[in-house]
């Protein structure tokens, strides 16, 4: 996906592409705000903070960490899809600080307001939102308008965050809201990438059977889920909802079936992408099963398998390829790039077991936080060089 062309630009290479501030800045983020969570969830710390000790954990995961990604992936696709400029310098910056703004908003939204803090923070999806639209309307690429509803239900999902949080005291609604916005801009990408990067894989390295075309199933399963998570939104889990998540646990099996990736498992870096998507299927299983049987299945066994697994693992996935294709080198995983990823995902295996290992359950939860720890601050460590220096 190179970017076609590039304005003149003479400013910090951090600056010259979408991908390099938003990756490398949510990573840090992503990370590093866990290791904050644990001494937070546990009463040994407190923000100056209007949220509760949860709120502020899941927030900043959607709304500081994810939103960040979404961004430096967008700010470096569209410009592919569209043919236009991508977005670069002051510009650039500007965005950057107005993320930085809303996440020191949050923090201390005691001291600034929580009316505030709602705007500061809301106002970066905003202006992204707008800023995308603008290029996907003047680059005439109506097919991909469809990436701004996710990004339209994180808004809303952010609004109503800051609402909830303030009017109830605690999240509702808005926390299963901005869940279901991550899932579906996972499905639709995902459901891009994952065949696209396998077939290119395939064709050049192992012949045979290709991934399945995009096709209705596709689309039917994509409203299965969006069905099942709109139930899930306003009623939580129960009987009716558990049974329309597991049909769509089974279709998007299928649908990740169809891709090949039993066919990559000498590629990595194909493999992953495989990997970090099969937690969908995952998360809805469990929730399902949570609704059906709530003496036996928590819910926050799906949530997991779906917020550490496919948003965290997909999320690096994305980042790494993009951060290797798009400076110039061989996309092939390296001795780091095996540890983010073995990290990633002990740390969803180990967030959803705890889950069933009450009596380990502190021990998991932190092997769970740390392991995110290394992947995530581990990526913007080790592929620092790359944001910080101009492609060759």
């Amino acid at each position: 996906m190179a970017i076609p062309r590039l304005k003149k630009y003479r400013g910090p290479a951090l600056l010259s592409y979408g991908y390099r501030p938003f990756f490398m800045f949510g990573a840090l983020y992503g990370g590093a705000s866990i290791l904050l969570w644990l001494p937070l969830f546990y009463g040994e710390l407190t923000l100056s903070t209007e949220f509760a000790v949860v709120d502020w954990h899941i927030h900043e995961m959607f709304f500081g960490f994810l939103s960040a990604v979404i961004t430096g992936f967008l700010f470096t696709a569209i410009p592919n899809w569209t043919g236009r400029m991508p977005i670069q310098g002051i510009p650039l910056l500007f965005l950057l600080l107005i993320w930085v703004a809303g996440r020191i908003a949050v923090t201390y939204s005691s001291h600034i307001g929580w009316i505030a803090a709602m705007i500061i923070d809301v106002a970066f999806l905003a202006i992204i939102l707008a800023v995308l639209a603008n290029e996907i309307i003047a680059g005439k690429n109506w097919r991909n308008l469809k990436v701004l509803f996710p990004l339209g239900l994180l808004i809303a999902a952010n609004t109503g965050f800051h609402l909830e949080a303030h009017f109830y005291g605690l999240s509702d609604i808005s926390r299963r809201l901005a869940m279901a916005a991550a899932i579906i801009l996972i499905m639709l990408i995902g459901g891009r990438i994952v065949p696209s990067f396998t077939r290119n894989w395939l064709v050049q390295n192992n012949p045979g059977r290709l991934p399945v075309p995009f096709n209705r199933f596709d689309v039917v399963t994509i409203g299965v889920a969006i069905v099942g998570m709109t139930a899930w939104i306003i009623n939580d889990v129960d009987v009716y909802t558990g049974i329309v998540l597991l049909l769509a646990a089974a279709m998007n099996f299928c649908r990740l079936a169809r891709w090949g990736g039993d066919r990559t498992l000498r590629e990595p870096l194909v493999l992953v992408l495989h990997l970090s998507y099969l937690f969908i299927p995952v998360g809805f299983t469990l929730l399902g099963l949570a609704g059906l049987f709530p003496d036996s299945f928590s819910a926050l066994a799906g949530i997991h398998a779906l917020a550490t697994g496919a948003v965290g693992a997909m999320t690096l996935s994305v980042m790494l390829r993009a951060t290797l294709g798009h400076s110039g080198q061989a996309i092939r995983a390296g001795t780091a790039a095996n540890l983010i990823f073995a990290c990633i995902y002990l740390s969803a295996t180990s967030r959803i077991a705890a889950e069933f290992w009450g009596d380990n359950y502190n021990v998991l939860l932190h092997i769970s936080a740390f392991a995110w720890f290394f992947a995530f601050v581990g990526f913007g460590i080790a592929f620092a060089p790359l944001f910080l220096k101009r492609k060759r």
